[in-house]
């Protein structure tokens, strides 16, 4: 079974002209964050917009992006749905086409208690034989998996990871602790500041215009740089924080156009970036020197 150390991206999906999967460029996409040096991949998540997308296009993306990285880094599925029955349906669907892992939201709507979360996640594990990565997001679900929650969770078999995306870095610590290392963790948000409260890795939005430095972060932190591990996360900043909050899916799609690999806009109902963001996404680009070579 895979053990998913190092910084993640959270990618988009490039959509084309007509509003559709855009295969190539998401091949060409994979390729390059592959070769850039990112440590995995998890197509999907909030970032790749799967609650705007067809259950058959979010089969075509999970079987684009693995058989694309084709073993060459780790590919984490995103298979959330509100509906129990259907996340531990997709979760198996990503396992048949050679995922290394899922990551899944609790069900969000409903605002289920914690026994509820507990059978969710339980079901899921039982349907399939590859890692779950829990998914905490409150800011979005207005669910919050607390530590203590988290240790329950850990006690599930295959829920071995947490992606925990608060702000409230001391939890990492708080659920290494609580889960006697039975749970590893991802930071969401605080790339720097997870790794050295301890997360074995990063699942990160600025990667997916960054993917070397985000990675570097990593390589940095493990090797006990913290010095210089801390001034690349200062350097990147503007980065990070322009891919962060409500526009995070547009502002990362605007980064990504003025490097040179357009994917499209956000589907409906999120909003493309102004043209007062595509220029600030082109300012943030020249000057951290961000660009992908042109397709061969």
């Amino acid at each position: 079974m895979t053990d998913f150390r190092g910084t993640y991206t959270i990618m988009v999906t490039p959509f084309d002209a007509d509003g559709a999967v855009d295969v190539p460029t998401l091949e060409r996409y994979v390729d390059w964050q592959i070769a850039s040096g990112i440590h995995g991949l998890i197509p999907l998540g909030s970032t790749g917009e799967f609650l705007s997308m067809t259950d058959d296009e979010i089969e075509l993306v999970a079987r684009t992006v693995i058989d694309r990285a084709a073993g060459r880094v780790p590919v984490i599925v995103g298979t959330t749905a509100e509906d129990t029955r259907v996340a531990a349906r997709k979760s198996r669907m990503a396992e048949a086409l050679g995922a290394d892992g899922v990551m899944v939201l609790p069900p969000f709507y409903c605002t289920p208690t914690d026994d509820e979360i507990d059978r969710h996640y339980r079901t899921v594990s039982d349907a399939i034989g590859i890692p779950v990565m829990v998914y905490n997001n409150p800011a979005v679900t207005n669910v919050d998996l607390k530590p203590p929650l988290l240790a329950r969770l850990s006690e599930i078999d295959n829920c071995r990871y947490v992606k925990e995306s608060t702000m409230e870095v001391t939890r990492v610590r708080d659920i290494a602790r609580l889960t006697d290392g039975r749970m590893a963790v991802f930071g969401g948000i605080m790339g720097f500041e997870s790794y050295v409260e301890g997360a074995v890795g990063w699942a990160a939005v600025p990667s997916n215009g960054a993917p070397a430095e985000m990675a570097r972060l990593y390589d940095l932190v493990m090797a006990g740089e913290l010095a210089q591990a801390r001034a690349l996360s200062f350097r990147y900043f503007p980065m990070i924080d322009f891919v962060f909050g409500q526009a995070y899916v547009a502002g990362t799609k605007a980064m990504l156009a003025a490097m040179g690999l357009p994917v499209g806009g956000p589907r409906p109902p999120r909003l493309p970036m102004g043209p007062d963001g595509h220029a600030a996404a082109r300012r943030l680009v020249e000057e951290l020197g961000l660009r992908i070579a042109p397709a061969a």
